[in-house]
């Protein structure tokens, strides 16, 4: 394997966050973890030390950089807030309370829904009003403008954007939302920094330390031996791995964006400044630390640089720092990756890395279904993920901020004798509208002419065809739209994991077409899906009969289905079979009651025969209307 250049003097000295203005590393005294005056601390550490030291090691060597991490461990808990240490204390007695039937989520965007952070909780009682329990904000730290790819360049991890507001408010905030029952989830973004980060600023400026902070290379060697096999992540709108920066004078690794600077963990200072901030967002209130782009965190020349075992050992330590620093903090671990990737980011029992993951393929195959009223490769999925150990827990979810990318099992789907390719291309086409009979009304999202992929974008209510109904005037397909988008609805939220609404989807909020006439926006058709909340359409929600009030009350029928003892965390969950390929089945079992989830994927009346088994259920068969989900107790 070709060795890499050392681009410069690497030190293991104590890193303090320096400012643009002083771009020199400093050092402070090392003040031993040992001292910490809190014995709740010395005993979780010391329940974790050897495991810490161990895989520090095997990253770093013997850096003495390991006692750095300890310190600012030992530092960010005692600057932890009491109330803070409370519920650490509530949660380390009560493991499983992400995990409980009434938990329910949403994700939305700070500016779009109210505007920042202060008027944010002014909110909150219609979050409240939705018994929520998980609320995710999309990224507010702070971050250039307008080039920041929605949050996720980021220039300093510490601290919130102005635009946004202030960590005091983002405290007050947590604050609030605590009391309402809520947990505040935020996105870390691990892999990158933004250009403008102060130390992507102190290595254009010449600084050799600061450009180990990164991959920075004098000539296109090295970068070309990357980039002959680390796969594209945007070949359309960001092609190559690497980016000229002129200043700098050197190549630098953009995975992502040219804008969005690859960070060096091989460096473990970028470790303990990373793993510091994340433990100063928990004591800021984050209960939820959503980690960006885990797979591609550690970079190995002559492979692909993802899912890399290194990967792993990092997010186990991110995870041991929580435990022992603010043990109420869960990690959601985005891993856009095939099925067979997954189980490896939840660790094992003895040594757990995420708490959850996005449920991305279910997400997908839910969509898949609908558009081909064809539930197999939905049911297979849903077995391989069932089939995960019980550490396993998943956030299901329909829409979020970004587009549905057809990642689904070509293995299967080549199995039950569908080609991948045509159906990747039927997918996106019939939620653009562009399918005879689709009643989509969508985008394309990294069209690519040479391999044919294409990514989708657009609201649930527009893809399942309210806003086509609409549109037309069409009442029968306005109803059967709401039909489809409650059947989508209700089989997400049966599933193992906890439901997570995107923003506007409780009152079917449609498309936002107008991003086409903002010259910022126009560029990225995500923003399609990525409109400012309508508050005068929300205040319909009360009225009967509206879209609105159907919607909401359907979102209010997901929890009360979800109030139900089989939603326990240790509840037995399966699939099963209805001899019909359009009718999905899925039993819930807890102990001695048995819940059965009956969900038409087609337009048609379908009728399910579900064969008994012992000590499971009896013989069943039900009659469902087209995009009926049937609840059967037993």
């Amino acid at each position: 394997m070709p060795k890499e250049k050392k681009t410069g003097k690497r030190t293991v000295a104590r890193t303090t966050r320096v400012t643009p203005t002083n771009t020199t590393a400093t050092t402070t005294p090392a003040k031993p973890a040992t001292t910490a005056s809190d014995a709740v601390f010395r005993k979780r550490l010391a329940g974790h030390a050897a495991e810490l030291e161990r895989l520090f090691r095997e990253l770093y060597g013997d850096s003495p950089a390991i006692d750095d991490l300890k310190n600012a461990m030992a530092e960010a808990y005692a600057a932890r807030p009491d109330d803070l240490k409370e519920l650490d204390a509530r949660r380390e007695a009560d493991p499983d309370w992400y995990k409980r039937g009434n938990m329910f989520g949403m994700t939305l965007y700070t500016d779009l829904f109210a505007g920042d952070l202060k008027k944010l909780a002014d909110r909150v009682p219609y979050l409240e009003e939705q018994k929520l329990t998980y609320l995710h904000l999309m990224p507010l730290l702070q971050m250039p403008h307008p080039q920041n790819d929605g949050g996720y360049a980021v220039e300093d991890f510490d601290n919130v954007d102005p635009t946004l507001g202030t960590n005091e408010d983002l405290a007050a905030l947590t604050a609030k939302l605590r009391k309402a029952g809520i947990s505040l989830c935020l996105d870390f973004v691990m892999n990158h920094t933004a250009s403008s980060h102060r130390w992507a600023k102190a290595a254009q400026a010449g600084d050799p330390e600061y450009q180990d902070y990164y991959f920075c290379y004098d000539d296109r060697t090295i970068p070309d031996q990357y980039d002959a096999v680390v796969p594209q992540v945007f070949p359309g709108t960001a092609p190559g791995n690497f980016s000229w920066n002129a200043q700098m004078g050197k190549w630098v690794m953009t995975q992502f964006y040219p804008f969005q600077w690859d960070l060096n963990y091989r460096n473990p200072k970028v470790l303990v400044a990373m793993l510091s901030s994340a433990l100063h967002l928990a004591n800021l209130g984050v209960e939820v630390l959503r980690i960006d782009a885990v797979p591609y965190i550690w970079k190995v020349l002559g492979t692909n640089c993802r899912n890399l075992p290194q990967v792993h050992t990092i997010v186990r330590m991110l995870r041991i720092a929580l435990e022992c620093v603010c043990p109420a903090v869960v990690l959601k671990g985005e891993v856009v990756m095939a099925p067979k990737e997954l189980a490896a980011y939840f660790g094992t029992e003895e040594a757990p890395e995420c708490h959850m993951l996005y449920n991305v393929s279910i997400m997908v195959n839910l969509w898949s279904a609908l558009a081909s009223q064809d539930t197999r490769l939905l049911k297979t999925q849903i077995d391989k993920l069932n089939a995960l150990p019980e550490n396993c827990w998943f956030v299901n979810y329909l829409r979020c901020h970004d587009d549905i990318g057809w990642g689904l099992d070509e293995d299967v789907e080549e199995e039950l004798g569908i080609d991948p390719l045509k159906h990747k291309e039927f997918l996106y086409h019939f939620y653009e509208g562009c399918v005879p009979g689709s009643w989509a009304m969508g985008e394309l999202y990294n069209y690519d002419p040479a391999t044919k992929d294409a990514r989708s974008c657009g609201t649930t209510a527009s893809l399942c065809g309210v806003e086509k109904a609409l549109i037309t005037h069409d009442r029968p397909s306005y109803e059967r739209a709401l039909e489809r988008d409650l059947l989508m609805h209700r089989a997400m939220a049966f599933l193992r994991g906890f439901p997570m609404l995107n923003c506007g989807d409780e009152i079917g909020q449609l498309n936002g077409w107008d991003y086409k006439e903002d010259s910022a926006r126009v560029e990225d058709s995500r923003n399609l899906h990525r409109s400012r909340f309508n508050w005068e359409k929300a205040a319909l929600r009360k009225e009967p009969g509206t879209l609105q009030n159907r919607l909401w009350e359907g979102m209010e029928g997901l929890r009360e289905m979800r109030d139900d003892p089989c939603f326990a965390p240790d509840a037995w969950t399966s699939t099963w079979d209805t001899h019909n390929n359009a009718v999905l089945a899925v039993i819930r079992k807890h102990e001695d009651k048995v819940l059965i989830g009956l969900f038409n994927f087609s337009g048609f009346e379908q009728t399910a025969y579900l064969d008994g088994y012992d000590g499971v259920i009896a013989q069943v068969s039900a009659d469902l209307k087209p995009y009926e989900a049937k609840l059967i107790r037993l």
